[in-house]
């Protein structure tokens, strides 16, 4: 389903209603019932980002036979970003990191490490804010710009890879995206991470879900998800899973040329 059809759809069953209601009684539930149905479907398409309802996303690659997978990482650069990366260089793991802007102002040496050590960059937004998903699209355009520009002052090119905030779309990001080109990054392994500081049960949901051509989105955020990672890693190398970036998974540039 796609957003501008599935709208057309509801508004043309609202105007029957109402040009039915003209000639016989139409009981008001009926139309409650039609926008009921209408917001459900932009809800779950919204937030579900597997769903391409807004946009086109890459939450993994479907095609893969071989054992490979990627790791991601929301929200960094931090401290715990440090720690993060040496689990990766001990087991000569390649990731990617989905940057906020104003992280990367508070720790441009970070990203910097990052870099270095091979590890892909894309864009998390500026400010990733709890109203980000409210913004029009200049004010989506003005936040993916200016970490942009951020990230290409020390990596000296510009990633062409976007995890929106909180995995939500919309119409303004639709339109943002349609001006500045990125390529719009999902997964279809949640760690949960972010909620859950249980190591066992992130551990042993992650494993369960792990399959040929998977994404799985992790944050740099905690020590739970540090000494998950090592755990993870293990598990993956032992049961002879290829960790590479994306860009490798999926077939895509992750930079500009």
């Amino acid at each position: 389903m796609k957003h501008k059809i599935v709208t057309a759809f509801f508004i043309l069953v609202l105007m029957l209603l109402a040009l039915v209601s003209f000639f016989a009684v139409v009981e008001i539930k009926y139309f409650v019932l039609v926008a009921f149905l209408w917001f459900l479907i932009i809800f779950w398409g919204s937030t579900f980002i597997a769903s391409n309802y807004h946009v086109k996303t890459f939450c993994s690659n479907p095609l893969e036979t071989e054992k490979k997978i990627s790791l991601t990482f929301d929200d960094g650069p931090n401290e715990m970003t440090l720690l993060v990366l040496d689990v990766l260089r001990k087991y000569n793991a390649r990731a990617t990191f989905f940057c906020i802007g104003k992280n990367i102002e508070t720790h441009p040496e970070i990203l910097k490490r990052t870099i270095e050590e091979g590890h892909t960059i894309g864009n998390h937004s500026f400010s990733h804010s709890p109203f980000f998903d409210f913004y029009k699209k200049n004010q989506v355009i003005a936040e993916i710009k200016q970490t942009d520009a951020l990230i290409e002052s020390v990596l000296g090119k510009k990633t062409t890879l976007f995890r929106p905030p909180y995995g939500v779309t919309n119409p303004s990001i639709r339109r943002a995206l349609a001006v500045t080109k990125h390529k719009t990054i999902g997964w279809n392994i949640r760690s949960l991470d972010g909620v859950v500081k249980k190591e066992d049960f992130l551990l042993d949901r992650i494993i369960k879900r792990i399959k040929p051509g998977g994404i799985v989105l992790l944050h740099d955020t905690s020590i739970q998800t540090v000494n998950v990672l090592e755990q993870l890693v293990s598990f993956l190398q032992t049961n002879n899973y290829a960790i590479v970036p994306l860009e490798e998974l999926l077939n895509i540039k992750a930079y500009e040329d």
